[in-house]
């Protein structure tokens, strides 16, 4: 099988992160500019947090959540009505040799944020913390 000479790794690609940032911020601006003819779109206001693009650049995975969460499974169910026509949108507005299929998922990065304070909150968590805070001072001092 033929390896990639200019990537070698698990992640995704420079390419593949400069055109996901590119369709994230045309898509952002189609939704924002309510481009699309859709009244159940059209009511929600969507943040665009990320898009994936897969190594070939066909299909883009788009994060995506409606502004406060409410609503976001009908946010989901319009955009994925709607995936063809912003797809067109999406690519009118880029160069590239194909346009990509655009897949919608909810964003669940803000309740990981939420879940991650709520754990450092903890008092268990903070006390060990902060016992490791301790431990480190202590072999400072034991060093000098």
């Amino acid at each position: 099988m033929a390896q990639n000479r200019f990537h070698s790794g698990n992640g995704p690609s420079q390419r593949q992160l400069r055109v996901g940032e590119l369709i994230r911020r045309t898509l952002s601006d189609v939704l924002a500019r309510g481009d699309v003819h859709d009244p159940d779109l059209n009511r929600h206001s969507i943040t665009v947090g990320e898009v994936r693009t897969s190594p070939d650049l066909k299909v883009a995975t788009a994060y995506v959540l409606p502004l406060g969460g409410q609503g976001a499974k009908d946010a989901l169910a319009a955009l994925r009505r709607n995936a063809p026509e912003l797809r067109h949108l999406v690519s009118k507005a880029m160069t590239l040799k194909y346009a990509p299929q655009l897949r919608f998922v909810l964003d669940e990065t803000f309740d990981r944020m939420d879940d991650t304070r709520r754990l450092f909150a903890d008092e268990r968590v903070r006390r060990d913390i902060e016992g490791q805070d301790d431990d480190a001072r202590d072999d400072e001092s034991d060093e000098d």
